[in-house]
């Protein structure tokens, strides 16, 4: 059998992710090659400047500030720049020049997935992202291959490092948000402005990306409901503990029914919720990721592991890698994105969930009432009270109500909580934390 011709691939961007492909890729090229069927060959590396320190000691002779002749020689272009343009630009090149390509780039994706996906198709290409989401998890070819008979009902996902990892400190060591996220920076789990994660950006990213996967539809991330992890407490965490959770930032992704229209649509959050200290996301600690995904015949999976990491994250690019030289070695065309469902994205106020409500009230006859004709008023059940006393800041003295309530849609919760905060006998709405995962 005549050898199939030496691929080339271009390697777009050498930080700490990119370094470890090209290291692995010159230390393990036989193997990969023997997976692929194949010839592996790394034509360059495509950098802003070629003197800068690497994480891997790798040939001078690789590097080239001349990304456009790099990619327009090669067969297969892994783009590790991070950002959208020039990332864009070349990717838009590569596809254009029929070269598969390999990205981890969430927020490209997140952004301008369709237009990528449609030059792709146009041109019988593949664009691979198993590293966009979830660093070494292999949960992109699940939802995409593997899962692609079923039907997806629901992603709850624990999909960012350094949010998780403050938010476990929080909890293992009683730190506050503050103390935990400088401890998370000076180990390096936090940029130095940590905004994209704290504020949930980077959650909502990989969101859109999995709705999209999941759903079979296009999920804009500007659709994606974002809260971060900002607000919350170390008297939160604490209250959390004491009744059985524990508070994760998590990216929701969900099949509904639309209650004003019956029609389906689905919804793609992120938030911080109270998880049951039962669930297996509860038991995620440190920088880890977790997926926990329901399917109507699968039923319930969950992929855990690393989500972040140079090596680890090399792992997932190299994976599709060997998949894009195996389908240059087979030949045909890339397989498409399946947007088939095409169904709308439904607004957070549709969505049915549990709230869990800390306030301030002061401590005199009839407040308890009070705050539960709120509730009876916008259609919000009540589940369960806590009453405890505390000492207080104003003439009063003041109480701490925890009310739980029942299922409801994210509207009539909303419209309680922002009527609570009108009430005369309400001092402070002092927190509301969603509940997932019972």
């Amino acid at each position: 059998m005549t050898p199939y011709r030496t691929l080339r691939i271009a390697l777009l961007g050498a930080g700490s992710v990119g370094a470890q492909v090209a290291s692995l890729l010159l230390k393990h090229g036989d193997e990969l090659a023997a997976r692929a069927g194949a010839r592996l060959t790394l034509a360059g590396i495509a950098v802003r400047d070629v003197d800068a320190v690497r994480s891997a000691d790798l040939p001078r002779e690789l590097f080239t500030t001349d990304a456009r002749e790099l990619i327009l020689g090669s067969d297969i272009v892994i783009e590790l720049m991070g950002g959208i343009e020039p990332a864009r630009e070349y990717i838009l090149l590569a596809l254009g020049s029929g070269a598969d390509v390999i990205t981890g780039n969430k927020a490209l994706l997140a952004k301008h997935g369709d237009e990528l996906f449609e030059l792709a198709e146009q041109v019988g290409a593949q664009l691979y992202y198993e590293a966009a989401v979830g660093g070494a998890i292999p949960i992109i070819r699940p939802l995409r291959d593997s899962l692609a008979g079923d039907r997806v009902q629901r992603i709850l996902g624990i999909v960012n490092g350094t949010t998780n990892f403050v938010l476990d400190l929080m909890d293992s060591a009683g730190e506050s948000f503050d103390s935990a996220l400088a401890t998370a920076t000076a180990l390096g789990y936090a940029e130095a402005d940590p905004s994209g994660d704290v504020d949930g950006h980077d959650a909502a990213q990989k969101a859109a990306i999995l709705a999209g996967l999941a759903f079979h539809t296009r999920v804009p991330v500007e659709a994606v409901h974002r809260e971060g992890i900002s607000g919350v407490t170390a008297e939160d965490v604490e209250g959390a503990r004491k009744a059985g959770y524990v508070i994760k930032l998590l990216a929701i992704c969900e099949r509904l029914t639309d209650p004003e229209t019956g029609l389906e649509g689905v919804s793609a959050r992120v938030y911080p919720a109270l998880v049951p200290r039962d669930h297996p996301l509860a038991a995620v600690r440190g920088a880890n990721n977790a997926v926990f995904l329901e399917a109507e015949a699968a039923g319930s999976l969950m992929f855990y592991g690393a989500g972040a990491g140079g090596i680890q994250t090399a792992s997932a690019v190299l994976g599709d890698l060997v998949s894009a030289a195996r389908r240059h070695v087979v030949g045909g065309p890339g397989v498409a994105e399946s947007t088939a469902g095409e169904l709308p994205v439904l607004d957070i106020g549709k969505v049915a969930t549990r709230y869990r409500i800390r306030l301030a009230v002061l401590d005199r006859p009839g407040v308890l009432a009070e705050v539960a004709g709120v509730f009876s008023e916008h259609g919000v059940s009540v589940e369960a009270v806590e009453q405890s006393v505390s000492a207080g800041a104003t003439a009063e003295a003041t109480a701490t109500l925890v009310v739980g309530t029942h299922l409801a849609t994210e509207a009539a919760l909303a419209a309680t909580v922002a009527a609570l905060e009108e009430q005369s006998s309400v001092v402070a709405v002092q927190s509301v934390f969603r509940i997932e995962g019972e």
